[in-house]
């Protein structure tokens, strides 16, 4: 503590100032430093396993500890050291925190900063209802009109205006007059005529993926003007079939575009929007509404894509209402279809309900009452309070069933639905791939595919490991590698959900009555003498770290070098010169012709011997420090510390001539590898099945018995009772436990026609009148990708043509039936059969399909790094 210059009293304080809502500090230098007094509320981005392994030393290390940290170290949250560019996706406390400045300024002073690594400040921007940290500024391209050549990068807080943060970056003088223009590869030249829109408005995307913004071949304004017209005609010029329309992603807005084309394709909805019967029922005065303002976005954007005359349409005023008024989807982080639909729907209900004043009603519960007469009771209070198109359409009703497991009361009641979300049959297993290291130095690490339990333990993974290799699990040691070093070595009681599935894990057998060492590859810079006697070295780590065991009686420096050179030739790490020089001095080739003697050329029993003789004659490849964990801190070479931590430095020549990473880092698969992993396969019935079943519900959320007058965790059971006419299923394929957290990747069979409820109903029969339970896919919403990134996309059917078509953000393509189901299949929308109309035009069934880009699909893409249509800016002045 002394050397870090942290007294001991101060640690519990900073552990509370890292959990404070606002900090007030002065900006900042290059090395992070505060240099005025200029108040801006801020945060700093620290990387996540470096700030977990110093909250790990602060809670009982010392300097000495394994668990010292080192230096702030933000590799791993850079594309490159180059341009220091943020990597796309951060999670925030999976891959980095946030910490508040002046506690930055305090790890910073006792740590310091690996060299040239910029500090990532960030502020902190009050948007309406939130606090967000901007991680991600935005990031675009300015060019300056009058200058075609002046195209600069710049980054702006989403708060700032748009024209003042363009004027400033090209030092307009604030009495010029200008003009901006957003352009975009489907709508050419966007003119933003209100200069008091800030960055949020305009929908510029964040960093995360970049806006690019040009500079057209324009050299006055009558030209863009000209250009702006052409754009306009050519879209007026173009007739295709309405509906068939693209949405431009604005940056990671595929989310919203899936779930926007799916309703859009909801004949009764779209109906009611494009008849304009909206107008005569927005409710501007419902308190729980958006005095309409999202009903009529909505409306622009179908009309604008029903219209027949539009490519692509940009639904930026849309998406800016959306953030006005659900901060959760301000700014552009990737969010979820599912959760706009149902902000979306709720949106569009309370801005249209025609209940102007709603009454309050008292609910009962059914105390015996036959379920006929409670359900419609629960609906007939339901629309007292709650009468739109969005109930006429989207309505249900289901009955909710709940025991106590002590007194027995039931207590019945019959709830509205908007969708229903029904969860996928969640697997018990996980498979796990690992690195299996023998104790033979001859072989190389042996990839292998694992089942384990779910909620398993370090010593399942073994024991799983054991059965293919015969090798005990008591021999084996589970370590975590990562940046070139042992980040975790895992015992055996710890929880596998502390593994995730994108670590690398190796396996490594332990010996008894011998020391287990951990061994670091470093390559040390050139030495530099400071004129004091002495010298000094910096280092960096790289390669594969290993496990090794070391007879207790065999940790002599000589020893040590020994072993760790037969295990580097053991391990097929080529030894011989990787190129000789082209022009060598006598004294080299001499230097060379001993080297070259010492190479792994005799038998493997033969080589250490001749390696030790060598050895005494030439320069030594490497030489041995001890570490800790980090890598980074030397310390006594004593037996302090539960794991023995070594590096061996490799002068640099000698590495580069010696040593073959690409060979050393080589490794075989076992035979598991090569099975192919099943996809599962589920029925959409099971599913529908698993959601009426009988559970119990969780700790977290218990229910208050009015009989034993306390909480209880009583059993719940969900039933059928009416489905309105488009029935939405939303499919949880998020999965999210107390041990892990997943996307269910299985392929839900379900029918694109003839899905029969009938079955499901807990009314077996129909009285007169009441709609038959058969219904027909109409639209698909897909999710490409896993939990933290992915895309998405929807398949929908023409109301007017019948005809299926794929969307992908602008891109709109012909689809056909057998292509729809999939393991991407996150929420469908089925039409009951006694309201859909037949097509009023012919299917078509060849040609293009009405797109620019008919034959342009990605139906497969992991992320929204190619946007759709890409968006420019450009800035005239007069």
């Amino acid at each position: 503590w002394r050397d870090v210059q942290c007294p001991l009293g101060e640690i519990p304080f900073w552990f509370r100032l890292l959990n404070v809502s606002e900090v007030s500090v002065g900006s900042s230098n290059a090395a992070g430093e505060c240099v005025n007094s200029v108040c801006v509320c801020c945060r700093y981005v620290v990387e996540h396993r470096w700030f977990e392994q110093w909250k790990e030393f602060v809670d009982g290390g010392d300097q000495n500890s394994s668990s010292f940290p080192g230096q702030i170290d933000n590799s791993d949250l850079f594309e490159d050291l180059d341009s220091y560019h943020l990597k796309e996706r951060l999670v925030e406390n999976e891959d980095f925190v946030l910490v508040p400045a002046e506690a930055w300024h305090k790890l910073l002073a006792w740590y310091g900063m690996v060299d040239s690594q910029p500090p990532l400040e960030r502020k902190v921007v009050d948007l309406p209802s939130t606090l967000k940290v901007e991680v991600y500024p935005v990031e675009v391209f300015l060019c300056l009109h009058s200058n075609m050549e002046n195209v600069i990068t710049a980054q702006f807080s989403r708060t700032d205006n748009i024209r003042e943060a363009m004027c400033q970056s090209f030092s307009v003088p604030s009495g010029s007059e200008c003009r901006l223009w957003m352009k975009s590869s489907d709508t050419n030249c966007e003119r933003l005529r209100n200069i008091h829109m800030s960055v949020l408005d305009t929908c510029l995307s964040s960093g995360m993926v970049r806006t690019h913004c040009d500079v057209t071949d324009m050299t006055s304004s009558a030209q863009i003007d000209a250009m702006t017209r052409n754009s306009v005609e050519d879209q007026d010029s173009y007739r295709g079939q309405p509906g068939v329309c693209g949405l431009t992603n604005l940056g990671n807005t595929c989310f919203m575009n899936s779930a926007l084309q799916c309703l859009s394709n909801t004949p009764p909805l779209t109906e009611y929007f494009l008849q304009s019967s909206y107008l005569e029922e927005l409710n501007f005065t419902n308190p729980l509404g958006m005095k309409g303002e999202i009903a009529e976005a909505y409306a622009d954007v179908i009309k604008q894509m029903w219209s027949g005359r539009h490519y692509s349409v940009v639904p930026r005023v849309f998406k800016t209402k959306v953030g006005h008024f659900a901060s959760q989807f301000l700014g552009y982080q990737q969010h979820d279809s599912q959760e706009l639909l149902s902000f979306l729907l709720d949106g569009l209900h309370e801005d249209l309900n025609r209940v102007k004043n709603k009454e309050y009603i008292e609910l009962r519960d059914a105390d015996g009452r036959p379920d006929q007469e409670v359900a419609e009771e629960a609906w007939r209070n339901h629309r007292r309070r709650n009468d739109s198109v969005i109930v006429d359409t989207f309505h249900g009703l289901f009955k909710s069933t709940l025991v106590c497991p002590e007194c027995h009361k039931v207590s019945v009641t019959f709830d509205p639905f908007c969708y229903l979300s029904i969860p996928l049959p969640v697997s018990k297993e996980r498979v796990m791939e690992v690195f299996f290291v023998s104790l033979d130095p001859h072989a190389k690490p042996v990839q292998h595919r694992v089942v384990v339990p779910k909620a398993g333990k370090v010593s399942d993974l073994c024991l799983a490991l054991s059965e293919m290799t015969a090798v005990p699990p008591t021999q084996m040691v589970v370590a975590d590698v990562f940046n070139h070093r042992f980040y975790r070595i895992y015992s055996d009681d710890e929880s596998l959900s502390c593994i995730l599935d994108r670590d690398d894990i190796f396996v490594v057998l332990e010996e008894q009555d011998q020391v287990l060492l951990a061994l670091y590859l470093r390559e040390r810079s050139h030495y530099r003498d400071y004129g004091s006697g002495s010298s000094s070295y910096g280092t960096t780590l790289f390669g594969h770290p290993l496990l090794l065991n070391v007879r207790r009686s065999s940790c002599s420096q000589e020893e040590l070098y020994n072993l760790f050179l037969q295990r580097s030739a053991d391990a097929n790490v080529d030894l011989e010169p990787a190129a000789e020089p082209s022009e060598s001095t006598e004294e080299e080739k001499e230097e060379n012709k001993q080297e070259e003697a010492c190479s792994p050329s005799p038998p493997p029993n033969e080589q250490p011997a001749k390696r030790r003789a060598c050895h005494k004659r030439r320069k030594s490849l490497f030489t041995i420090q001890a570490v800790n964990s980090n890598g980074t801190t030397e310390r006594g070479t004593g037996e302090g510390g539960t794991q023995p931590y070594v590096a061996i430095d490799w002068d640099p020549d000698m590495k580069k001539r010696f040593y073959n990473e690409n060979e050393a880092e080589k490794y075989v698969k076992h035979s598991s590898m090569e099975v192919p992993q099943q996809q599962a396969t589920v029925q959409l019935q099971e599913c529908i099945e698993l959601f009426t079943t009988v559970e119990t519900l969780e700790e977290e959320n218990p229910w208050y018995c009015p009989v034993c007058k306390k909480h209880q965790l009583a059993t719940k059971k969900l039933d059928l009772w009416s489905l309105p006419e488009v029935l939405i299923i939303h499919l949880k394929r998020f999965s999210y436990t107390k041990f892990t957290r997943e996307k269910l990747d299985s392929i839900v069979e379900f029918p694109l026609r003839d899905l029969d409820f009938s079955g499901c109903l807990l009314r077996k029969s129909l009285s007169n009148g009441e709609p038959p339970s058969c219904y027909d896919l109409i639209a698909v919403s897909n999710h490409y990708g896993g939990l933290r990134d992915g895309h998405y996309t929807s398949y929908a059917m023409n109301k007017d043509n019948g005809q299926w078509y794929y969307f992908d953000d602008s891109k709109v393509t012909f689809a056909t039936e057998d292509q729809i189901v999939t393991n991407a299949a996150y929420v469908l929308f089925y039409h009951r059969q006694d309201k859909m109309r037949k097509p009023t035009l012919a299917n078509p069934s060849t040609g293009p399909a009405p797109s620019r880009s008919a034959n342009d699909i990605t139906s497969c893409k992991d992320d929204d790094a190619e946007l759709g249509a890409a968006s420019y800016v450009t800035m005239e002045t007069d």
